[in-house]
């Protein structure tokens, strides 16, 4: 169990690695705005991933383990971790810092307060279709043998890693040294997520096949 949690962990982490659109509106928000409103869209974005993690390991807990539906959501699990693996190796690089830098003020947020950020921060979260997917596809591959007190840990260690990660981005993204370091090793991150969710998935359908 506990080497199911370092795989499932490094995955949920190094997905964060991979620019989306959280990522950006804390990085908008941090150059336009100074990393102190930033702070309330990191919470914001951390408090949306909350609510996904918690509704989609509190969902799959119903589900029988020989159940036809149980299989169908481990499969379709499965499927987007190789789809979103394939998709970070074969667009690695494609994600750029620069339009951040250059379009930071844009949208008014030189005047964003941290309750502005919040809310910027939860909408963004929740409006985002791959956090929802992403806990949905991780918790299905958990399965069912997975007990309450495991879930817990993975739901504090999943909410605890967004939030710092954010913190981290918000404090370090206005460093044009540091900004410019991270893009040029933003491929090979980008690669490694695609390995590592794509390893995931793939282990878990040979699970399922010798089990059957």
């Amino acid at each position: 169990m506990f080497q199911q949690f370092l795989l499932v962990a490094a995955a949920h982490f190094l997905a964060l690695l991979s620019p989306g659109p959280d990522f950006f509106v804390v990085a908008r928000m941090s150059i336009a705005a100074g990393w102190r409103p930033a702070t309330g869209a990191c919470l914001g974005i951390a408090l949306a991933n909350g609510l996904f993690i918690g509704l989609a390991f509190g969902g799959v807990s119903v589900f029988r383990p020989d159940s036809s539906l149980f299989l169908l959501i481990q499969l379709a699990g499965c499927g987007y971790l190789l789809y979103l693996g394939g998709l970070f190796i074969g667009h690695a690089g494609g994600s750029s810092l620069a339009t951040v830098a250059n379009n930071g003020a844009s949208r008014g947020l030189n005047r964003a307060t941290w309750w502005r950020g919040l809310g910027m921060g939860f909408l963004s979260g929740m409006l985002n279709p791959k956090n929802a997917l992403f806990y949905v596809s991780l918790a299905s591959l958990l399965g069912a043998q997975t007990g309450p007190g495991w879930k817990l840990i993975y739901g504090v260690w999943m909410f605890s890693v967004v939030l710092l990660w954010d913190l981290v981005v918000a404090l370090a993204i206005g460093n044009g040294a540091l900004r410019e370091r991270f893009s040029r090793g933003l491929p090979w991150l980008e690669r490694i997520t695609g390995a590592i969710l794509i390893l995931l998935a793939l282990l878990v359908l040979t699970s399922m096949a010798l089990g059957s």
